[in-house]
């Protein structure tokens, strides 16, 4: 069974930045894809970021240029680099580990973007 862990979120002035990290634990001989998405208050769960074993990272628009998605060498631990983070980025971001058949979220981490 896989566990997925996010870290990282807070309390950040506009303009700042923060580092989100994530693992997905398991002890199969599987890799996943692994994804980031928010959801913000009053609105629906939206996806952020999101990278393949061996691809490059995909964004959503809102967030290009400001938003860097990296995965480490063991496949299982993937970080997000927030940088220029405005109050509409505030929500719970959540991490997503999948591949075919089997779909596993982490809980969440809070990132509040205030001042």
């Amino acid at each position: 069974q896989v566990q997925v862990v996010e870290s990282g979120g807070g309390l950040v002035q506009p303009g700042g930045s923060l580092r989100l990290s994530c693992t997905a634990s398991e002890t199969g001989i599987y890799t996943y894809n692994m994804e980031w998405y928010r959801q913000a208050p009053g609105k629906q769960r939206e996806f952020v970021a999101g990278i393949f074993t061996s691809g490059p990272a995909n964004y959503t628009h809102a967030v290009k240029g400001r938003f860097t998605m990296s995965r480490d060498n063991n496949y299982h631990t993937v970080h997000l680099q927030m940088a220029s983070l405005r109050p509409e980025d505030t929500a719970v971001y959540y991490c997503r580990a999948f591949r075919a058949g089997f779909d596993f979220w982490g809980r969440g981490t809070q990132v509040t973007v205030s001042s």
